[in-house]
């Protein structure tokens, strides 16, 4: 089969929000070739650096790639994507170059070979990522490994947004937690906090293939009686409040529902919302108190924020 390569040359700032677009276009596929990778300072403490080829990646900014089957439909395609991604702009969010390409490409050379990107690592004092097709043994007697096949769509749960949410409810999340995942993705938030021992887990995203993805990771995490994955809309799948809720998605769709958000976390409970860049750091910060929450923490990893949030045992009045 004949696919064609949709190739866009942005900002870090842009990635998640095209990387979104691509997915609601329909894309089979995203892969992100950050040329930051090559010269940012990692710290040691988890994780691995691995030896990374600079003919793979930009001379600056960020290229992200989608993969479109070939129809009579593509031209069309192609352009509605431009426009969404153009919007953007209305966000204020950076798009740098700018810059779209497409080419045609079978489907053989790009079906597996992003996978050389993705191995085991360690993001935090227990959690261990390993892709499905990589064997690993742990190393610690506490280590909790999340097993994970993105599917190409979805992320390797590497992500920094991802690493402090996962960090975030390490700290949090108990044998008695109750615990709410906006924007799911693949699922590997879920999964994470039933590991942790949480008593459930309803994990929720907007977009149908997500929900396949994160369906299919809790499955083979073996974790599947402890979390439900619906589709839904933000928190309108929401029953019951809980003592934590997590929201790794951009900062822009965070402050539209601070208020619901407010509404469903317990008194006394805690909200983790990542997927922030920090120049909108200030802007969340401030939507979230104006809701009632009480900052307890700013983590920062790169150019990525996450804010942990408390809902006081009692409203003040």
């Amino acid at each position: 089969m004949k696919w064609s390569e949709f190739s866009i040359h942005t900002s870090n700032e842009a990635v998640d929000a095209i990387s979104n677009i691509l997915h609601e276009a329909g894309a089979s596929g995203v892969v992100i070739e950050d040329s930051s990778d090559l010269v940012k300072a990692r710290e040691q403490e988890f994780g691995e650096i691995y030896a990374l080829d600079p003919v793979d990646f930009p001379e600056n900014g960020v290229i992200v790639k989608a993969y479109l089957p070939i129809n009579s439909f593509l031209g069309e395609t192609v352009e509605d994507i431009k426009l969404a991604i153009n919007n953007l702009a209305t966000f204020d969010i950076e798009l740098g170059a700018n810059k779209v390409s497409t080419c045609e490409i079978d489907e053989e050379d790009w079906s597996t070979s992003w996978k050389k990107y993705y191995h085991p690592v360690k993001i935090s004092n227990r959690f261990t990522i390993v892709p499905t097709w990589e064997n690993y043994q742990p190393v610690d007697s506490d280590e909790l490994i999340i097993e994970l096949d993105p599917g190409m769509a979805f992320g390797t749960g590497t992500h920094p947004t991802t690493v402090m949410s996962l960090q975030a409810l390490e700290k949090h999340v108990t044998q008695d937690t109750n615990v709410i995942d906006v924007g799911t993705g693949s699922g590997v938030l879920a999964i994470g906090a039933a590991l942790l021992g949480a008593k459930h887990v309803h994990a929720l995203d907007l977009d149908e293939i997500a929900v396949r993805s994160a369906i299919e990771n809790v499955e083979l995490n073996k974790v599947s009686t402890k979390i439900d994955v619906v589709q839904g809309d933000l928190l309108d799948t929401v029953k019951e409040p809980a003592e934590v809720v997590v929201a790794n998605i951009l900062a822009e769709i965070i402050m539209t529902f601070t208020d619901d958000a407010f509404t469903i976390v317990k008194p006394g409970g805690i909200y983790i919302t990542s997927g922030i860049i920090e120049a909108r750091k200030e802007d969340v910060k401030t939507s979230l108190e104006a809701a009632g929450f009480i900052i307890e923490e700013v983590m920062m990893m790169e150019d990525w924020v996450t804010i942990v949030s408390s809902k006081p045992a009692t409203k003040e009045v």
